[in-house]
This record gives C-alpha cells, sequence and structure tokens, in this order.
C-alpha cells in the first residue's frame, strides 16, 4: 500500500476517484481469475489510454474503441509504464507474469497512478509597464523563458476566463487565463492573471483544469497567496533526469509500442460541455475531409482564431486524430504529426525547423510568415500557397460520400442516445474511429498491393481504399511519396486503368 500523503486535507485538484477496492484474500483470488492466456490473445493487446488494439486476425484489426477506454481507463488515471504495458500483452511471453497471466499487480498499478508527471507550475501576469511576466514558479531553478507569452495569448483581455494548451521544449502546459476588473489606476482597471502547470503528457492536464481556474481566480483576488500551489506542486512533482531536459513520453516505451505509436495520438479527456468532436464537426462541415487529407499528408497546419483560444486547441488535438493509424510499421519513416496546440511569434525558430505539425495562433502576423506553414486555415477557410496542394482543397466525390456517412451514423448515435439511453457510445470515440478505420483501410490495400507480383495500382485498388479514381489520383500520389511506397508500378494513369 502507498501511504497517502501527509497534504491529503489540501489535495481538492483531482476529480473524485472511484471507490477504493479492498484487497482480495488468498481464497477470493482463487474465485476471481483473469483472462486465461489463449482469451487474452483473442481479444488482442489494447493500448489503455488510445482506444484501439492489435490482433491476430490481422495487423491494427480495430476492436471498440469504447470499450477499450472503459476497461483500460475506469481505474486508472495514466499511461501505463512499459513493465505494465508489457504486462498487458500475454504475447509477449518474456513479459508475462508467473501467476495470473495477463494481470497487471495492484501494487503497480496503485504506485504509478500516485505519480503524476507534473514538472512546473507557475503564475504569470500582465504589468501595464512591462507586459506579461513570470510573477512566481515551482521548481525555481527551471528554465521558464517565454511560458508568459503561451499562458496568456495575445488579445487575451478582450475575454474574461480560458484556458491554454501549450508546448514548452519537451513539455506540455495547461494554463487558465482570468480577467478581473478592478477599482485600481495602475491596473488601468483590469486585472490579469494565469495560472499553469507543465506535464510530460497532455493527456492527464485536464484532471487539473477546475484546481488551475479556482487558483487563477484566487491569485485575482488575493495575489501573492501561493500556498494551494506549492502544496499541490510538492505532492504531483515529478523527478526529473540530471540533465532535465529528456522527458518521458506519452506513449510506452517498448520498441512494439513505438512502431505503432508513432502514428496514434494518446487519448485527450475534453472537457469542453459541448464536445470536441461534435464541435469540430458542425464547425468545418465537409472541410473535414480537406483536412483529413492534409493531415495523413503530415503537412504543416496552422490554425488561426482570435480568443477565446481553448476551442481551437481542442481543433488542434483534433486534426491529430485525423491522421491515426494503428498498423505496425506504417509511417515510421515519415515526419511524427505533431500537436504544439498555441503558438505565438516566439514559437516562429521552432516551427521554422519543425517538418510537419498542427498548431493554433491567434496572431495574425503569421499570416504572412508562409514559410512557416503549408495550410493556413482562417475559421472555416483552408488556405494554402502551395500550388501542388491547392487541387486537394476540392472535395472528391469519395470525399463527399464519407462525410455523408459520418453524419448519417453520427445522427444514428445521438437517436441511440437519446431513445435507449445509451451513456456508453461517445461521439468522440466514434469520430477517431471513423478515421482511424478509414486510414487503416488505405494502408492495409497500400500494402497487399505492394506485395503482389505486379504491384500496380488498378481503379478497383482505389476504390477498395475508399478514393475516388480520378479526383483523389493527385492525393494518391501525394501519399505514395510521403509514405515511400516506391515499389508499386505507377503508370500514366494510374487511377484510370
Amino acid at each position: 500500500m502507498v501511504e497517502k500523503s501527509d497534504r491529503a486535507p489540501l489535495l481538492d485538484w483531482e476529480e473524485v476517484p472511484p471507490a477504493e477496492k479492498p484487497v482480495p484474500t488468498p481464497e477470493q483470488e482463487k474465485d476471481v481469475k483473469g483472462p486465461s492466456p489463449a482469451n487474452s490473445r483473442a481479444s488482442g493487446c489494447t493500448a489503455p489510454g488510445i482506444g484501439w488494439s492489435t490482433s491476430p486476425g490481422g495487423p491494427g484489426f480495430l476492436t471498440s474503441a469504447v470499450s477499450s477506454i472503459d476497461t483500460s481507463l475506469s481505474s486508472r488515471s495514466t499511461i501505463p509504464t512499459p513493465a505494465e504495458w508489457d504486462a498487458q500483452c500475454p504475447d509477449k511471453d518474456d513479459h508475462t507474469p508467473a501467476s495470473g497471466q495477463g494481470e497487471v499487480p495492484h501494487d503497480i498499478m496503485v504506485k504509478w497512478e500516485e505519480k503524476d508527471p507534473i514538472v512546473a507550475v507557475f503564475v504569470v501576469t500582465f504589468d501595464t509597464r512591462s507586459g506579461n511576466m513570470l510573477e512566481w514558479c515551482l521548481p525555481g531553478d527551471m528554465n521558464l523563458e517565454g511560458v508568459e507569452f503561451k499562458a496568456m495569448a495575445s488579445g487575451s483581455h478582450r475575454v474574461s476566463s480560458d484556458f491554454i494548451y501549450f508546448r514548452k521544449g519537451g513539455y506540455f502546459g495547461l494554463a487558465c487565463f482570468a480577467n478581473m476588473a478592478v477599482d485600481s489606476v495602475v491596473e488601468r482597471g483590469a486585472r490579469m492573471k494565469s495560472v499553469g502547470i507543465l506535464s510530460t503528457s497532455y493527456t492527464l492536464l485536464y484532471r487539473y483544469m477546475s484546481f488551475l481556474e479556482h487558483q487563477v481566480r484566487l491569485q485575482l483576488k488575493t495575489p501573492g497567496q501561493y500556498s494551494p500551489l506549492e502544496a499541490f506542486f510538492e505532492d504531483k512533482r515529478s523527478v526529473l533526469p540530471p540533465d532535465g531536459e529528456s522527458v518521458v513520453t506519452a506513449c510506452p516505451g517498448s520498441a512494439w509500442g513505438a512502431a505503432l505509436n508513432h502514428c496514434m495520438h494518446p487519448e485527450m479527456k475534453i472537457t469542453h460541455p459541448a464536445g470536441c468532436m461534435s464541435q469540430f464537426i458542425q464547425f468545418f462541415g465537409e472541410q473535414i475531409m480537406v483536412l483529413w487529407k492534409l493531415a495523413l499528408l503530415r503537412r504543416r497546419i496552422l490554425i488561426f482564431s482570435p480568443p477565446p483560444v481553448g476551442v481551437v486547441c481542442y481543433r488542434v488535438y483534433c486534426c491529430c486524430c485525423l491522421a491515426n493509424v494503428s498498423i505496425p510499421g506504417v509511417g515510421v519513416a515519415v515526419p511524427e504529426f505533431r500537436p504544439f496546440f498555441y503558438v505565438n511569434v516566439a514559437d516562429i525558430d521552432t516551427l521554422d525547423t519543425e517538418l510537419s505539425y498542427v498548431a493554433c495562433t491567434t496572431e495574425k502576423i503569421f499570416e504572412e510568415k508562409r514559410d512557416l506553414y503549408d495550410v493556413y486555415v482562417d475559421n472555416q477557410n483552408v488556405r494554402t500557397t502551395r500550388e501542388s496542394l491547392k487541387p486537394l482543397l476540392r472535395l472528391s466525390a469519395a470525399d463527399r460520400e464519407k462525410y455523408r456517412k459520418l453524419t448519417e451514423q453520427r445522427q444514428m448515435l445521438l437517436y441511440s442516445q437519446e431513445e435507449n439511453g445509451d451513456c456508453v457510445s461517445s461521439e468522440e470515440d466514434h469520430f477517431i474511429l471513423f478515421f482511424l478505420e478509414q486510414n487503416n483501410r488505405i494502408f492495409q490495400t497500400l500494402s497487399e498491393v505492394a506485395g503482389r507480383p505486379e504491384p500496380i495500382l488498378t481503379q478497383e485498388s482505389v476504390r477498395a481504399m475508399g478514393l475516388d479514381p480520378h479526383g483523389d489520383r493527385l492525393f494518391l500520389l501525394h501519399l505514395l511519396e510521403t509514405y515511400g511506397y516506391d515499389s508499386l508500378l505507377v503508370t500514366e494513369h494510374p487511377c484510370c486503368s
């Protein structure tokens, strides 16, 4: 058993966990056994926190993300360690526990759940003479240069509150901003602050949203009261490597996991009341299919929007989900499609070196920096100055058919939820599964064609991918070049033979 912190009365920053199950006696353990090795192998090895699984029926065979998320995350709050990861995969014989094969030892799970990778906590304020300033932080010796501009977006003075996801070096951050009117000439009638944290993964940050919102309001009313933040950091701090630079990734550390997760983005829990994917579909409409192609091609996508920033950060995450692929080995040689979330002018040098990313900004000056992006999204308008990409902005017949199926399935899901009280299925899972299945279908077909004695793409094979032989010809050529399918024979009219 892990000892509880002596600061327990102050721990008001987490969601209330489910009631702790009593430790079973040896007699009870005999009656309650985990799945047998045969059953475990039959169902595949599910990646907790991601919602996909591999199956002996074929690489990347998809199981229900709903059941995966429910069974893997109902009693956990973090991504498992590599040891836990392998322990949950009975196919990995060298890591299978001697007893209760396929089970994760209770003590390991408890210890890992107690360790949240929070590496910094900070307060940012707006000074009428100096602008954005880092007011306070822990640890005091950590390099947080520039975080004052990430945690308080340009134009935030126009909104009363907001939240912002961002990247700082190898870390992910979440900050909550608030703006309060004050009777002060020095502060020009308004006091603005942000309270934020840095972590090694964006998947856990949502747990502290309410705590950060409460703390920023506290800082506005009684500036300088850092005791709750100090207690929070003391309880949740993560031990960094000696160099302070290397970070733990959000994905499993085994080579097997790395091969899959290069094209899979860890689940990000959405706290927006209207839902993330639902809002994303309604906002972009058919343009989602354009963003899907550009994301799959690993293009640099920059989304512009005035504050509030929080909902736009969710759009960044949605764009990443469009490019998920769960077939082992696919995309290993292509640039990782990296979510940068909110960026500003201080990130220009960093973005200049990135080969593939998706980010959002409130700063209009980025529109003029055309070397930094391939695609610029202004509200619902998707634009590009790259001549080779302009034809991809037009929807094909297959795109419209896929969008029709997406909206039709979504309406059926909503009807099921309303009529049958289906509280398990969610739009988020449905959205992710829809594009994951589409992407797997494309790469499964390409792999099959590449393995033939005469690897030639025909009209039938293109249709088997769910693409339009004529309207998607250019997209397909870009895809072959991006993912290195050099062995495929492409004739002068590959899609019309």
